[in-house]
Formats: structure tokens, C-alpha cells, sequence
């Protein structure tokens, strides 16, 4: 089947696109779409991988579900459309870089700058249903994004993946810690942040001293 999405990803996974499970998940999505108020909008589904070609990409940030409030999940995990307020959890993604590299706080919540650097911010299920979080959890979506982790664990060599509670370290299972190097930590969200879990990470300098020490240009975050 014809999907539209970056070229080099399209080359990469078109055999995952050619599978029974992703043609009845793409019915499934295409149903929701049409019958009910779905994010992210049907244009920006795939737009993880348009913004953060495969040769391109150095850095994975894996999250788990698209925001299901009106105008906020943009296709990015983590990220929100341009003028809309920070959810909780990106508010201490920014404060921890803040503390980590003395970066001014953000007024744009829209994280395709990172995207566009070669950071792919991986939701392990890129639709739902507005205002019914996991609404569409267990359809397919988890298949297709952990084959997309085989194949960058695969054909790449030096990926820095960040894994950030433990829903993102379960899904980072598969990716071989002998040729990609792992950061982990609590979730960004207030519940493990204000436990003590997410802040002090310095996941964001690490990642770049990482990319300094392979001779990669580091992310302007």
C-alpha cells in the first residue's frame, strides 16, 4: 500500500506497510478519522519521520500517546503546535533543559526544530480519539513503531536513544546496547518529576557530549 511519508523511511518500511495487521490498522484509522474528532490531523500522522529523514537521524525520544486536547498533538511526542499552551509534562522537558544548559524557557512549544536536526520524537501510537487518552492503543500502532526501533537498532550504528519512564524503556527492549547508546530516566510528567525522577537528568548535554565524542554535530536544543 501507498503510504505518504519521507521517502528514506518509505524505502525503509514499506515491507511493514505491505503486512495485514498495518493495511486493517490503516481501515481502522481511516474510519476513526471519518466518524469522530481524531489527532493528530490526518496530514501530520506520519510527521515524525517527515521532519527527521533515516540518514539523518542520531537521536530517538520515544513517547506514548499524541495529545488528545483540541489543537495541541502535532505528530512530534512531547510537542505542540506553535501559540498553544505547554502541557505538564513538555513544561519540565523545558525546565530540565533550562537547568541542564541555561536555555532561556521557550515560548513555542513546537519541538520540529529538534525534529529537523535528526531527533525523531517517536509516539508508540501516533492517533486518537480527542479527549479519550489510549483511545487507540491496541490496534496496530505498537507493532508498526517497535518494527521502526528493530530498523533503526539494525542499519544504524550510534543512535543516542532517550527513554523517559517505564513505558518508553519496555519499548526500547529490542534496540542492541552494543551499538547505540541508551539514556534512561523517569517520566518528565509532574507525578515522577516531583518524585525525584526526571529533574537533574542532564539527558540533554549527555546526549550531545555523546554525539561530540562520534564526531556528530551536536543538537541545538
Amino acid at each position: 500500500m501507498d503510504v505518504k511519508i519521507e521517502e528514506s523511511w518509505k524505502n525503509i518500511l514499506q515491507e511493514e506497510f505491505d503486512k495485514d495487521y498495518f493495511q486493517n490498522l490503516i481501515q481502522f484509522v481511516r474510519s476513526e478519522y471519518q466518524s469522530t474528532q481524531c489527532y493528530p490531523k490526518g496530514s501530520h500522522i506520519f510527521s515524525a519521520f517527515d521532519h527527521c529523514a533515516f540518514d539523518k537521524l542520531k537521536v530517538v525520544i520515544i513517547g506514548q500517546d499524541p495529545y488528545h486536547g483540541p489543537g495541541q498533538a502535532n505528530g512530534l511526542c512531547f510537542s505542540v503546535y506553535d501559540g498553544i499552551s505547554h502541557p505538564p509534562s513538555l513544561i519540565n522537558i523545558f525546565k530540565e533543559l533550562e537547568t541542564d544548559l541555561g536555555k532561556t524557557y521557550p515560548t513555542s512549544g513546537d519541538l520540529s526544530s529538534w525534529a529537523d536536526q535528526g531527533v525523531l520524537l517517536l509516539n508508540a501510537t501516533l492517533t486518537v480519539r480527542a479527549h479519550q487518552a489510549g483511545s487507540h492503543q491496541g490496534k496496530g500502532w505498537e507493532q508498526f513503531t517497535d518494527a521502526v526501533i528493530q530498523q533503526i537498532s539494525e542499519k544504524k550504528e550510534g543512535v543516542v536513544f532517550l527513554l523517559w519512564g517505564g513505558f518508553a524503556k519496555k519499548k526500547g527492549a529490542k534496540i542492541n546496547k552494543g551499538k547505540h547508546h541508551v539514556l534512561t530516566s523517569g517520566h518528565p510528567s509532574p507525578l515522577s518529576a516531583n518524585r525525584g525522577y526526571w529533574f537533574g537528568n542532564k539527558h540533554f548535554s549527555k546526549t550531545n557530549d555523546l554525539l561530540t565524542q562520534m564526531n556528530q554535530s551536536t543538537i541545538d536544543w
